[in-house]
């Protein structure tokens, strides 16, 4: 794991000092070296820096970047099966210096060239100078678990691990898109191939990015797709079959996973995929696994004391750590430095803090994420299950009817009801449903913080709404609710929010993440389970329960789902309050001019009345201000 970062500079306004900074931005993804490769080309200069996490062969002879007949490399990430792809390239006559996987893509692409992709099994971000060629390369993870953000305006291309490299570039021109800090505060995380910045964007996940050097075009091509494997047919096999079958792809799975020369744990929540994983490798491993989990002294809505059970029951090396409201609250005002995107989701807190636990001990810690996307544990999947179709059922011109009534009559003048706990939100998304039931109008109104109708009161000027996979709809390619669901969950929710919650809290410490429901074998096998294996006689994520129950007692796992809650519901209107206070007032507000002044401090002014319905839309706009400030000034 480690951090890259880098230009391509048609201007010839760059030099290796530049580089240097770029890539000292990312010291805390590689504290444990450094390197770059700076050239003059023809017609532009060429910069590559590299921030090393030590995890595979640790000699100095694997340090980046990494060149290779004509081939120059800087990689973050892990290729899990390279040991396997190793012997097959020597068998054929390639010869390597190191015991590396760097070395191994640098071969691989040199012998088969982009089909080389299809034999990974890992996470990767990578950009490849090739001078054979003259192109940069550039490419992302099927799932999108290493982030790649890059720029290109004015004759200078620059691409990172994090944008805070891109940004010390001297010319990077820092303008916010308000389209999409829109879409940030729709759903707290800006959506790829957007970014914040104009002129810059995510690498899709799934995608190579070619630049030509001579001609400056960029060509972006996909070479994974998750909609290919759920378009494919459904396997015909039992519900006992399926659940046998996925355990075995799963324990192959977890144990690549463990490929490293350094110490690796597992951040164990107590929940049933963290606990899948922990009990899988705990079966194939001789050796106590480390795991870890952070639970709250002023929360006792965690799940802590749980995974100590689960820890007990597995008999792994557990340790556990009980911060306070303060130790939570400290890290608070950090957050623009580890999100130098808009970034609103407040689990990101709890998991720089099991992050640091986990660091005292290990390299790498494997996280349990995705689970949810591919085997159906969210709650709205349950809710799509049982009341989509009831919603679909009713006559259009009766939907219609009802759209518009609701429409004229505002919730704050429904009589009771208007007093009611998150009644208005729930209100004006309904409304939304009855209009249109389609999928993915369900999921975003399931997810979003701000509504559309809101959106547009919010800003000043008119915003526009972003093509992305949320406005994807997979029933028309013919897929069933529930799976159309998930598929939009795992091109969105997970890429850029969960996957880069976990990517920056771990890399901030130094500390690789890896996220081994991610590996591609599950999800092209998971795909093509019929929906009613997953969600099963109304149980969420049946076969993953049916795995762990065969090693964790039923007892023990089956109670409602928790998490580490933080309250920011009732710290922003209390202990938040001057940091509130701070970012958003009309001063603050008038410096970027984006939102309608009195919208913002009404919503302010309800919360603090009392109103804890509209906390999310606060912290949605205290996270944005806070940015901001960080990144702006």
């Amino acid at each position: 794991m480690c951090g890259i970062t880098g230009f391509i500079d048609f201007k010839n306004n760059s030099d290796a000092t530049t580089l240097n900074e770029m890539t000292l931005t990312l010291a805390s993804r590689g504290p444990d070296g450094k390197g770059m490769h700076f050239q003059k080309l023809n017609n532009c200069q060429i910069g590559l820096g590299h921030r090393r996490l030590s995890v595979i062969d640790l000699s100095a002879a694997a340090n980046q970047p990494m060149d290779y007949d004509d081939l120059h490399i800087v990689f973050n990430g892990e290729i899990y099966n390279y040991h396997e792809i190793r012997k097959e390239l020597i068998s054929i006559g390639h010869t390597f210096k190191t015991h590396s996987d760097t070395e191994v893509i640098l071969h691989a692409w040199r012998e088969w060239g982009e089909d080389c992709i299809a034999k990974w099994r890992g996470m990767f971000a990578i950009a490849l100078l090739d001078k054979k060629s003259n192109e940069i390369i550039c490419i992302r993870d099927r799932a999108g678990v290493k982030p790649f953000f890059y720029y290109f305006h004015n004759d200078l291309f620059l691409f990172g691990s994090e944008l805070k490299s891109m940004v010390k570039h001297p010319k990077f021109e820092k303008e916010v898109d308000p389209d999409v800090v829109a879409s940030f505060l729709t759903y707290g995380y800006v959506s790829w191939p957007y970014c914040i910045y104009r002129y810059t964007k995510k690498l899709s996940p799934g995608h190579i990015l070619r630049f030509n050097l001579d001609s400056k075009n960029i060509s972006l091509k996909t070479y994974w797709n998750v909609y290919d494997y759920y378009s494919q047919p459904k396997h015909v096999i039992s519900i006992p079959d399926a659940i046998e079958e996925t355990e075995r792809i799963l324990s192959e799975a977890f144990q690549y996973r463990m490929v490293a020369d350094v110490p690796v744990g597992v951040f164990l929540s107590g929940g049933y995929d963290s606990a899948c994983v922990t009990a899988l490798l705990q079966k194939q491993n001789t050796a106590k696994l480390k795991t870890f989990t952070i639970g709250s002294v002023d929360n006792k809505l965690d799940e802590a004391p749980y995974a100590r059970e689960v820890a007990k029951l597995l008999g792994t090396d557990h340790t556990e750590y009980y911060c306070s409201a303060k130790e939570v609250m400290d890290i608070i005002g950090d957050l623009p430095q580890y999100y130098d995107e808009p970034f609103a989701d407040s689990s990101a807190i709890p998991t720089i803090l099991v992050s640091r636990l986990a660091r005292k001990d290990v390299t790498v810690v494997l996280s349990a994420d995705a689970g949810d996307e591919v085997f159906a544990g969210y709650n709205r999947y349950e809710y799509i299950s049982r009341y989509a179709e009831k919603i679909e059922k009713v006559p259009k011109v009766v939907r219609k009817m009802i759209f518009y009534a609701m429409n004229s009559l505002s919730s704050e003048n429904i009589p009771y009801l208007r007093k009611s706990y998150n009644f208005h939100g729930r209100y004006d998304k309904l409304k939304n449903i009855i209009r249109d039931p389609s999928t993915a109008e369900l999921l975003r109104n399931l997810t979003q913080v701000f509504t559309r109708d809101e959106i547009d009161k919010l800003f000043a000027a008119p915003v526009t709404q972003l093509n992305t996979p949320h406005n994807t709809n997979g029933q028309d390619a013919g897929f069933d609710k529930l799976s159309s669901m998930m598929v939009i969950d795992y091109q969105t929710y997970l890429v850029d929010d969960i996957l880069q919650k976990v990517d920056r809290a771990t890399m901030s410490t130094g500390l690789e993440g890896r996220e081994p429901f991610l590996d591609q074998r599950i999800i092209e096998w998971a795909a093509r389970l019929p929906s009613n294996y997953k969600y099963h006689n109304k149980q969420k994520k049946y076969i993953i329960k049916q795995i762990v129950h065969k090693y964790i007692p039923k007892e023990l796992m089956d109670r409602p789902k928790m998490g580490f809650a933080v309250p920011i519901e009732w710290w922003l209107p209390n202990e938040l309050k001057p940091l509130v206070d701070y970012h958003i007032n009309e001063k603050k507000l008038s410096e970027h001019g984006l939102f309608n002044t009195d919208a913002v401090m009404s919503i302010l002014k309800s919360l603090n009345a009392g109103n804890t319905e509209r906390h999310l839309q606060i912290w949605y706009l205290l996270m944005f201000q806070m940015w901001y400030e960080k990144w702006m000034k």
